[in-house]
C-alpha cells in the first residue's frame, strides 16, 4: 500500500509542479510537459511492478503510435481559445475531437496491424 501511495504522490508532485511553473514559465513548463514524464513513469512503475522488458516495449509502441492523434488536441485548443471561444467549451470540443480521432485511427490501426 505504501508503494502505492508514493507512486501517486509522485506523480502528483510533477503534474502540479508543471502548472505551477506554467503560471511563471510557460516555455519551460510547455517543455517538461512535452517530455514522456507520464509515459516515463509508467514503464518504471510497470517494470518495478513486473520485471518484464517485454511488457515495456509493447507499451512503448503503443504509446508512439497512440501519441499521433493527441497532436490534434494541441491544434485544435490553442485555435478554439485564439477564437475567444471559452476555455471549457474549447476544452471540451477538443477532447471530443481527440476521442473521435483516436477511435478511428483505432480502427484503422488495427486494419493496418499497428500495435495499438
Amino acid at each position: 500500500m505504501a508503494y502505492i501511495i508514493i507512486k501517486t504522490i509522485l506523480t502528483a508532485v510533477i503534474i502540479v509542479g508543471i502548472s505551477e511553473i506554467g503560471k511563471r514559465y510557460t516555455t519551460f513548463a510547455a517543455l517538461l510537459a512535452a517530455l514522456p514524464l507520464t509515459s516515463l513513469l509508467a514503464m518504471i512503475w510497470l517494470y518495478a511492478d513486473t520485471k518484464d522488458a517485454g511488457r515495456i516495449a509493447d507499451l512503448s509502441i503503443a504509446i508512439f503510435w497512440l501519441v499521433l492523434p493527441t497532436l490534434l488536441f494541441f491544434l485544435i485548443l490553442p485555435w478554439l481559445l485564439r477564437q475567444q471561444y471559452n476555455f471549457w467549451l474549447s476544452l471540451g470540443i477538443s477532447t471530443v475531437v481527440m476521442i473521435v480521432f483516436y477511435l478511428g485511427y483505432a480502427t484503422i490501426g488495427k486494419k493496418l496491424g499497428l500495435p495499438l
